[in-house]
């Protein structure tokens, strides 16, 4: 038991050596950084960001379709509550496609049931955006949404012009990665061997472009009845430990 704590504390010791440099801008940003409770990962609160309240963790992957470790954020915007879309890599959206068949026509389901992650039910559910005006965005990325026609205008303008530049390098084609607007809120979540502060600004930008488009397309919808929604758990939060040391 002593062995093994003396190993816990050398490894969140060295991990927070090594992630300085997100400390030191998370707190630039009036952020706090902390570390996970096992020291191999960490999390961010913000919760003055503009333009809304954000979270950002990173650790092992919540997701069977990402392996290893992943990185994911949350802004808070309180959205209209039925506000659903999401886009995400264009084979990733095959592969869960393929998943979510084979699942239900192997085991007689007849239906898509709440244990289900969102990503995977909503390609079921909702009608998939067929007109996507950048051709670099529409060959390495697919969108649906409750609403067609809101998830396509999401994905126009100011960031269908930042997905395309991330599609160059910092999301490379096949890079598992998701961008979804529920419960009044906006979440990213893709694949990330080893956190940089360089990637994850970078990210950060992402997430700042898909929530000022978001709150655009809020702006449009109506208060005539609700529409039709999903509810499962996106999102499970790491304890951190107030004791581990960060210096």
């Amino acid at each position: 038991m002593f062995l093994k704590q003396v190993k816990h504390w050398f490894i969140a010791r060295a991990n927070a050596a090594r992630w300085r440099p997100i400390h030191d801008w998370a707190e630039s940003r009036q952020g706090q950084f902390r570390l996970a409770k096992d020291g191999r990962g960490f999390l961010i609160e913000q919760p003055k960001a503009m333009p809304g309240s954000l979270r950002i963790e990173w650790g092992a992957s919540q997701r069977a379709y990402i392996e290893g470790t992943e990185l994911r954020m949350r802004c808070e915007l309180r959205l209209h509550s039925d506000l659903q879309m999401m886009i995400l890599c264009r084979q990733l959206m095959e592969v869960l496609e393929r998943t979510v068949f084979e699942a239900y026509t192997d085991t007689l389901k007849t239906r898509v049931d709440t244990d289900t992650p969102e990503e995977m039910r909503w390609l079921v559910m909702f009608p998939k955006v067929t007109t996507i005006s950048s051709k670099l965005v529409r060959q390495r990325f697919g969108a649906l949404g409750v609403n067609k026609t809101l998830a396509a205008d999401w994905l126009e303008g100011e960031l269908s012009e930042i997905l395309a530049q991330a599609s160059q390098d910092l999301l490379p084609e096949g890079h598992p990665f998701v961008l979804m607007t529920m419960r009044g809120n906006v979440y990213l979540r893709t694949a990330m061997t080893e956190p940089t502060l360089p990637k994850i600004q970078a990210l950060v930008r992402v997430l700042e472009s898909a929530c000022r488009e978001a709150l655009r397309i809020n702006g449009k919808l109506s208060e005539r009845g609700p529409w039709p929604t999903t509810t499962s758990v996106a999102w499970h939060s790491s304890t951190p430990d107030e004791d581990v040391p960060q210096n």
